[in-house]
């Protein structure tokens, strides 16, 4: 069975999509409703803006969507999916392309998201770091022995947790990782603490948003963030992406259960191989692929 995924946010560069634009028609009517729709020309940062331009949440996360979703619509027939899945904002390109929300709908709702994830992180200044080669109960531990917020915020891959959170509680908890034999504690280049409490703003200010737009049973199943598991009722779709802001992105869960549903091919859509690699650490016999 095929699972196509999603990357999220970090998976950008300067360039990306550009060559979709130009090679096809479809592709480039789809960038085109897309500026129209943000009220921006986000394919001119896309495709030959700076890096500090790209890196800003409400240009980022539409323009690794854009990617991916367009990507995606442009296999045409090639594109069957028995399942898919995204990392934390690809879940909202997984959604898109199983038939759960309109390519318009998904646009706007991931816009709002990232506007709103935005200003979250100016009210409070928050991080996020990687705790590599530690044991995920380990890191667990020892966040919840540390004052103030720090959370498990992404399970990428078995010894790969990334934690989030407020700055001097995320600075304590990597001095303890790296106490606790962790190979390396490295804080992220990130505007603030997604998947964490400090995010408690945005998810009330999305969940307005996600509440008034229209959502459809998927064509497949889609595997979320929140809980790992296959989805195709929309009320529970609904309800799990409006959590997914302060809730942890189960990643590793997610990849393992979808291989214990029958997934036999992995095949990643959009910027970079983040996921690919992540997965081949969580089972080494699956196939894993990517289409850029």
């Amino acid at each position: 069975m095929k699972a196509y995924v999603f990357p999220g946010q970090g998976a950008q560069f300067v360039g990306m999509g550009k060559e979709l634009y130009d090679n096809n028609a479809e592709a480039r009517e789809m960038f085109e409703k897309a500026n129209e729709i943000l009220g921006f020309r986000i394919t001119d940062i896309m495709f030959a803006g700076s890096d500090e331009e790209l890196k800003q949440t409400r240009v980022t996360q539409p323009a690794v969507f854009l990617h991916s979703v367009i990507l995606a619509k442009t296999l045409g027939e090639e594109f069957k999916p028995d399942m898919t899945a995204g990392h934390s904002l690809g879940e909202f390109s997984a959604l898109v392309v199983a038939g759960a929300l309109s390519f318009e709908d998904g646009l706007r709702l991931v816009s709002a998201r990232a506007q709103a994830m935005q200003k979250a992180c100016e009210l409070k200044p928050s991080t996020m770091a990687a705790i590599i080669a530690l044991p995920d109960e380990k890191v667990e531990e020892i966040c919840a022995n540390i004052d103030g917020i720090v959370v498990g915020a992404n399970y990428n891959c078995p010894g790969q947790l990334v934690i989030s959170g407020e700055i001097e509680a995320v600075n304590q908890a990597c001095e303890a990782a790296k106490a606790a034999g962790a190979k390396r504690a490295l804080p992220l280049k990130v505007g603030g603490a997604f998947h964490s409490p400090c995010m408690e703003p945005a998810r009330a200010e999305l969940a307005e948003a996600i509440d008034h737009t229209q959502f459809h049973a998927p064509k497949c199943p889609v595997y979320q963030n929140v809980d790992a598991l296959p989805h195709i009722d929309p009320a529970e779709i609904k309800g799990n992406l409006i959590a997914q802001l302060t809730a942890p992105v189960r990643w590793t869960q997610t990849v393992r259960n979808m291989i214990a549903n029958g997934a036999t091919e992995f095949i990643e859509v959009g910027p970079g191989k983040a996921l690919q690699g992540m997965i081949s650490k969580i089972d080494r016999e699956v196939s894993v692929t990517g289409i850029q």
